[in-house]
């Protein structure tokens, strides 16, 4: 990159990536550590060059006017590459709230429109700043929001659902295709459509990360009460007098003693972990961020012995007693993590 676009590129990206900054402050649980982020912005900006690929194949292939391609096809290409991303992060149960998806999909977008802006700028390297800053401002705020958007979406019908099918991806990325293929058709002149991009999007993503930490903290509430309270019955010995205990009992013809009683140390381990999750979720919230736990990753390997031992049967018939939606999933892949 000749050192004279520098310039260009910092004032084009300024932007976007004041307001990445800002969403990783507003994020009062810091749910996505920084590592993360960069990695979203390296995958962004893979997704960039794989959509040069695409987009010069399809442009050379396609019987299409040159005007209709960025209109209506490009929008398709580069919003299903840079999805790809959040539909593995979302399937994999790394995302566990939609402002973790918001921020995975802007640093996505970011790092796309990084890539897709040093590209332009070697091809029209003599452009004043006003135009770049018009260009870069409106450009990257439309690949982060985009992806953002795509994601929280997702992630917001991943949840209702209970499912990672792709028919749960489909409306978020046709929002997001949508409103790529209206910033490409410029209805209106460059400087007030990034005007309109600047204001729209940023005010919708600070939105949604204003209900999704309320959210947060409701399930936070909700939930630590409900594992505090089972898991307290479990280790006083009180579960025989319980549902609980009268369902595994229900289960002795069907398993070995030993079996029952992985069972019932596989819930207590799960919740165990659980109330770990949130306890440690709270503390972020209040700005304190203690050090790793040290059974933490000991009670992961008792957790993945008792899944052996209990098999795939024993599992599903624990399901009305575990926590097991992919937000709560989430929680053992964060204390991995740690």
């Amino acid at each position: 990159m000749p050192v004279q676009l520098v310039p260009q590129i910092a004032l084009s990206l300024f932007p976007v990536f004041v307001f990445l900054a800002g969403l990783v402050v507003l994020d009062s649980f810091k749910l996505v550590k920084l590592r993360a982020i960069i990695v979203a912005i390296v995958v962004g900006g893979i997704a960039a060059l794989a959509s040069l690929g695409a987009n010069i194949a399809l442009l050379d292939a396609l019987p299409l006017e040159a005007k209709w391609y960025p209109r209506y096809i490009a929008p398709v290409v580069e919003e299903s590459l840079k999805a790809l991303f959040m539909v593995y992060l979302i399937r994999s149960k790394k995302v566990g709230f939609m402002v973790d998806a918001a921020l995975f999909g802007f640093a996505a977008g970011a790092g796309f429109a990084f890539i897709e802006n040093i590209i332009y700028l070697r091809s029209i390297p003599h452009a004043s700043l006003f135009v770049w800053a018009i260009r870069g401002f409106g450009t990257a705020v439309m690949h982060g929001g985009t992806t953002a958007i795509f994601g929280v979406i997702a992630k917001n019908r991943a949840d209702l659902k209970s499912s990672d099918a792709l028919s749960v991806f489909l409306p978020g990325a046709a929002v997001a295709m949508v409103i790529h293929s209206f910033f490409n058709h410029f209805f209106l002149p460059p400087e007030f459509q990034t005007i309109v991009y600047l204001i729209i999007l940023p005010a919708v993503l600070v939105l949604v990360f204003k209900q999704s930490e309320q959210s947060t903290r409701d399930w936070l509430g909700v939930g630590l009460d409900t594992d505090v309270e089972l898991l307290s019955l479990i280790t006083s010995g009180g579960v025989s007098t319980t549902k609980i205990g009268t369902y595994l009992k229900s289960l002795e013809t069907r398993f070995r003693g030993e079996v029952l009683a992985d069972m019932l140390c596989y819930l207590r381990v799960h919740l165990e972990l659980s109330v770990k999750a949130k306890a440690l979720l709270l503390m972020r919230s209040t700005g304190f961020n203690p050090p790793p736990d040290p059974e933490v990753e000991a009670q992961l390997n008792e957790l993945r012995f008792l899944e052996k031992s209990i098999g795939q049967t024993g599992k599903m018939l624990m399901h009305p007693f575990l926590h097991l939606t992919s937000r709560d999933l989430w929680q053992l892949h964060m204390l991995a993590q740690k």
